[in-house]
This record gives C-alpha cells, structure tokens and sequence, in this order.
C-alpha cells in the first residue's frame, strides 16, 4: 500500500470533511474521494460515513488510521535518518590500522571530525596490515591505514590511497653512544623582491649505520607485521643480523623499553620529535602508508569526509 493514499485519509480523518481535506492537501474533491474509493476497494470494506456535518471513519477505518500513523511515522523517521546521515549528523565510521596510525595519525583527524559533526561514532582497530586489509574486504572495517604493498589476498578488491611517506628512525637509550650523534640543520633560501628569504629552520635528524648496531641488544616490533619486514629486510641486505631481545605490538611500549636501558629500537618518525632519532645513512628506511577501502562499495557520507581529512591533514606531516 502506498503512503500518499494513506497520507490523504488521515488528512480527511483529521478535518472531519472532504472537501476541507482535498483545500489543505491542494487537490480537488474528486481526486480526494478517488483516492477514498482505491483504499476502500484494496481493504474490502467502507472506511468513512457520512454525518451531518461531514465524514468520519468507520471502525475499519480506525483500525487502518491507527496504522496508517504508525507507517508513516516509520516513512519519516526513515527519510529523517537518511537526510542527518548525508549531513553527517550521525552515523558510524569503522577503521582500522597499525600502531602508527591508530596511535599518532588518527587521534587528531577524529578529534577534528568529531568537533565538527559530534554525531558520528567512531570504531577503531589497531592490528598489522594483512588484518586490516582483510577486515576491509569482508566489510568489518570500512577504511584501513596500511603499509604497502597490499597483501596479494586483498588486492584485487580494495582501492589504494596513498596517504604519507613515514621514516623509520633509531632511538637509543640514554648514554648509549649514539643516544647524542647530532643531526643538522637546514634552511631554504629563496629569492625576493627586497633580497634573499630565509625560511624556518628545520631540524634533521643524525644517521646510523646497520654495522653500528651489530650485536646491540635490539627491541623490536612483532615478528610478521609490515614493519618488521621493513626492519629485517634492510638489515639482512646490510649483512646485519639483528640481536633481538624483546619483541612488542606497542610503539609507546618499545619507547619505554628502550628508555629504560633494555635496548635500541626503530619507531616511526611520527612518534618523535622534530630531529629526533636517528635516520638510515645505509639504505632509508621509509614505508607508503596508505588508505584502502572496498573498490565495490560507495562509501557514505561520512567515510567519504572522513577519508578526505585524513589525506588533507596527512599532507601537513
């Protein structure tokens, strides 16, 4: 049954009169009483009677009143839910990522986000890459943040978008001999109209060598996540062997562990300070993060505005 019909009986029911009813609608009486006689026609039975000073509904037409109010109700709430979606006044975001992302790249976007449109409700999941990029092509998650390439069992559906270039950097524990290697610092200099312009000065970290950390004892991320590949690839094409000591999920964990004498570690650059750490003078320790999403599915409103924030605040790392 559709709900325009239904809409007009309750518009009849309400003004006790037909052609009342058909003025406040904007139709003439004739289409109304049609639209009368369908209804009646499609239930089976008389849904007004006509009074003294106009019409009002049979019993059956009560009942059917009764619940044309409740669909329509339900017709509106759905229409009004669908409108505050696309406005991004509510709605859910479901995104997963690494240590780096859900710890230092995500926090300011969904704080961002939030202020702006405090009815959306964020999930967030932090697990390695292949998790990530396989929770976005069942649909648990619907973004991830993940180190590429894409796992080979995801590829074919996820659609890649390159988000920031993030550098592995060595930290070391205090008094260790590399802990106070510096770094430099560098200015751009660019031409004027009133002469030469010097820009901020941007601290640049020191370097290491793979062969300077050879028999140190090493704190390291998990075995098998994105990282660690990254990590021990370098390192064995350094000739190096890595003396492991400690393994962990947590970049904030492998900071303390450090700190607290235990070992070195290589942490993202996005987890120091400006200058902070040193960079491989070797071979450059860098990995494409990037946003992956289901290459089938149009994503809603507020996936949409919150996948663009994250590449717009990304381009200011």
């Amino acid at each position: 049954m559709e709900l325009t019909p239904l809409k007009y009986f309750r518009a009849i029911a309400a003004a006790g009169h037909m052609t009342r009813a058909a003025r406040s609608l904007g139709i003439t009486q004739p289409a109304l009483s049609a639209v009368v006689r369908k209804l009646e026609a499609e239930v089976g039975t008389e849904l007004l009677h006509r009074t003294g000073r106009g019409v009002e509904p049979t019993d059956a037409g009560r009942v059917l009143l009764q619940h044309a109010e409740e669909a329509i109700r339900a017709a509106e709430g759905g229409v009004k839910a669908v409108r505050e979606l696309m406005n991004l006044e509510r709605g859910s975001i479901r995104v997963g990522g690494g240590a780096t992302a859900t710890t230092y790249l995500l926090p300011p976007v969904v704080s961002g986000v939030r202020k702006k449109y405090p009815g959306l409700r964020f999930f967030v999941r932090e697990a390695g890459s292949a998790q990530v990029a396989a929770a976005v092509g069942s649909g648990e998650l619907d973004l991830g943040i993940i180190t590429l390439p894409v796992p080979s069992a995801s590829a074919d559906e996820l659609l890649v978008t390159p988000l920031v270039m993030d550098e592995l950097r060595l930290i070391s524990p205090a008094g260790h001999p590399l802990r106070n290697r510096a770094g430099w610092v560098e200015r751009t200099y660019s031409p004027g109209k009133r002469g030469t312009k010097v820009s901020k000065p941007k601290a640049l970290p020191g370097v290491f060598s793979w062969k300077e950390l050879a028999g140190e004892p090493f704190v390291a991320f998990e075995a098998g996540t994105a990282v660690r590949g990254i990590i021990d690839d370098a390192a064995r094409a350094a000739g190096v062997t890595l003396n492991v000591v400690m393994e962990l999920r947590s970049i904030e964990s492998i900071k303390r562990m450090v700190a607290a004498g235990i070992g070195v570690g290589l942490v993202s650059r996005f987890a120091l300070g400006e200058g902070e750490g040193l960079a491989c003078g070797d071979r450059g320790l860098r990995r494409q993060l990037a946003i992956v999403r289901r290459r089938d599915r149009l994503p809603a409103a507020a996936i949409s505005h919150f996948e663009r924030a994250l590449v717009e605040t990304a381009r200011g790392r």
